[in-house]
């Protein structure tokens, strides 16, 4: 086969699974639900038909091989996800997957060996999105899935993350242990093909690159802002305690250190993608007495994410003070950040 033949059949299994998970916007794969369910039985029956080897680990994630490569056979993996956030991109994580499956297929077909084996994972959770919770599927199979995680609530429906994981066959004994579900030693590398997600290549007109790092996060899911709703026809300003202004003045304040420590030469990202009033009780002639919303950093520097979680505690009071409300924090969720080690070819151990 040409090239252009394993481009038109990534076309089409994009093209499937697209079809598979459409929401009327994007795609919605649920971390262990129905839309990621159905893509990994989609990706399942294709690759047995293509004659590959179709292992479901205890963690529920999959993984293809070529015959012969068995569970304990040291090998390359290459991989990324299958779930995605809600209306996500159909290309963010299943791309990497896909471009694995490929590179099996076309072994296959033309009745050829890989000079080193080679497994393809699809792990399934990774997304934070539905449990609050980021890298379920690869943190399981390495035992750093904890019995509180196992705990965390569905964002929807409210079922645990136990739960979903033990209707789909996981070993949850083996995970609530924290048990390595997996040799690392038997990982000679990983290879992970990602969409970039953001305008930087495009800017640059480069059509890939390798990544250096991967941030690290400090993550609030839900903060609560609470002031006084009061009718808005009759509170004058300086007697009004408006939870849509505290936070968004908490967060105009945090966009100014962001912008001082990037002028300091440091490396942060900083969003706020959740910004809701109580549907309960908002009205246009309301002053708004609760806000909801989340708050995210981001950094390859662990010392850079320290400071700022604190700036971010210190503005909110700041905040409170100068107008009269008060912040609820969760407890944060952190992921420390990665430096990836050049690439080294590995050779066939003879």
């Amino acid at each position: 086969m040409f090239i252009s033949d394993y481009r038109q059949l990534a076309t089409n299994l994009f093209s499937d699974i697209y079809q598979l998970s459409f929401d009327g916007v994007g795609v919605t794969r649920q971390s262990y639900g129905p839309g990621e369910t159905a893509v990994a039985d989609y990706l399942s029956r294709f690759a047995r038909e293509e004659g590959l080897s179709v292992h479901i680990d205890r963690a529920a994630n999959l993984i293809f091989s070529q015959k012969g490569v068995n569970e304990d056979t040291p090998a390359v993996w290459i991989g990324s996800h299958i779930d995605s956030v809600p209306q996500g991109g159909n290309f963010d994580g299943l791309a990497g997957v896909i471009a694995g499956l490929l590179i099996l297929v076309a072994s296959q077909r033309e009745n050829r060996r890989l000079p080193v084996p080679v497994k393809v994972a699809a792990f399934r959770g990774e997304e934070s999105a539905w449990y609050g919770r980021a890298y379920m599927g690869s943190s399981a199979i390495f035992g750093r899935l904890t019995a509180e995680d196992l705990q965390r609530q569905q964002r929807i429906s409210g079922e645990t993350l136990g739960n979903s994981l033990g209707k789909l066959g996981a070993d949850i004994e083996a995970i609530c242990a924290q048990q390595p579900l997996v040799e690392t030693k038997n990982i000679l590398a990983w290879l992970e093909l990602h969409i970039e997600q953001g305008p930087v290549l495009v800017e640059k007109s480069l059509p890939l690159a390798v990544v250096n790092g991967i941030r690290g996060n400090v993550r609030f899911n839900t903060i609560h802002c609470f002031g006084d709703a009061q009718h808005s026809g009759t509170v004058p300003r300086d007697l009004r305690h408006d939870a849509v202004c505290g936070v968004s003045d908490l967060i105009m304040r945090l966009d100014a250190r962001w912008q001082s420590r990037l002028s300091a030469g440091d490396d942060l990202v900083v969003t706020s993608g959740i910004f809701q009033t109580d549907v309960q009780e908002h009205a246009v002639t309301r002053i708004s007495g609760h806000v909801s919303f989340s708050l995210e950093a981001r950094s390859l520097n662990s010392y850079t994410l320290t400071a700022f979680a604190e700036e971010i505690m210190a503005t909110a009071h700041q905040v409170s003070e100068a107008r009269g409300v008060t912040f609820r924090f969760d407890s944060p969720g952190t992921h420390g950040a990665r430096y990836v080690r050049p690439f080294r070819v590995c050779r066939p151990q003879t």
